[in-house]
């Protein structure tokens, strides 16, 4: 949990803000080699806020590369038994997907904590924050007009404002299903187990981060469409690219193109969810409406 005092500051007016009051696990400041803690510390501390009748919400800290080392540990009963908000990225699509194939709990896939320290073009990411978990009925999402892929927590002074190009329609159509999905590469991690989600009926929300590579991505979008299930998706919504990953629109058309299990259906890409700021904050097991066209639309629905 250590992070810079003016990051931190920034994270404890913003929620104080929203009328919000922050508890810490016993083991958030455990860190290991692997930038983790070992997994009884972070299962305890997961039972212990679901179980706390005090808790309202759960955010990550942080993401990682290991969230996946939970799952045979975790007390499903108990987190079923005591619904509540977990909120998180990248990493955290391992825990969201399986929470939601093992106990039907709504997650969502957005800010981490540490997301709150940003200090400079934050606002439409905590507006969306606010909106999906404190809102009404449906969100209505449109492109922002820039964002930024930057190491913010590393230089709050050195920031640059990216103009957008808007979502990219690769392929047209209309659709509405459950959302599945996060960081794809992390989702995939739970092929061959019980905590992978049914693909059935879904809308599948994917990004990955830069060290994901346009062959990468490729193959990792393969292994995803070969999950069985899989051809009773209903669409595809891909998040926006950081730079260093050098996809392109052509790239990802040609991607996506390979698959017949994708044909006739709506695959919306470049949207503002990722590893790029501003971030969405939508449900993992919540329902969505993907019109893709001349002018296409998101429609989420809140839970």
């Amino acid at each position: 949990m250590v992070m810079e005092h003016d990051n931190t500051t920034h994270i404890e007016r913003r929620f104080a803000e929203m009328g919000l009051r922050l508890s810490f696990g016993e083991h958030v400041d455990e860190a290991d080699g692997l930038l983790s803690s070992s997994v009884q510390s972070r299962v305890d501390d997961l039972h212990a806020a679901f179980s706390d009748p005090d808790v309202a919400g759960i955010l990550t800290v942080i993401g990682g590369f290991s969230s996946n080392e939970l799952l045979p540990y975790l007390h499903w009963d108990l987190i079923a038994a005591n619904p509540k908000i977990l909120c998180g990225y990248s990493d955290i699509t391992a825990l969201q997907n399986a929470i939601y194939a093992k106990t039907g709990l709504v997650t969502y896939s957005g800010p981490h904590w540490s997301t709150f320290g940003m200090r400079d073009h934050f606002e439409e990411s905590h507006a969306w924050f606010v909106d999906a978990l404190f809102g009404e009925a449906t969100m209505d999402m449109r492109p922002v007009g820039a964002w930024t892929d930057d190491t913010w927590f590393r230089d709050q002074d050195r920031r640059t404002l990216i103009p957008s190009d808007g979502w990219w329609p690769l392929q047209a159509g209309t659709a509405i299903g459950r959302i599945v999905g996060g960081n794809l590469c992390t989702l995939n991690l739970l092929q061959g187990t019980t905590n992978m989600p049914s693909l059935e009926g879904a809308l599948l929300f994917v990004e990955d981060d830069f060290e994901s590579h346009p062959a990468t991505f490729a193959r990792d979008l393969a292994s995803l469409l070969q999950t069985p299930g899989a051809e009773g998706i209903r669409g595809l919504v891909i998040g926006r690219f950081q730079q260093a990953s050098r996809m392109t629109r052509e790239l990802l058309a040609l991607i996506v193109a390979k698959h017949p299990v994708l044909a006739g259906l709506p695959v919306l890409a470049n949207a503002d969810f990722g590893h790029t700021s501003p971030m969405l904050t939508f449900p993992i097991g919540g329902e969505a409406e993907v019109l893709v066209g001349e002018s296409s639309s998101l429609r989420i629905t809140r839970h």
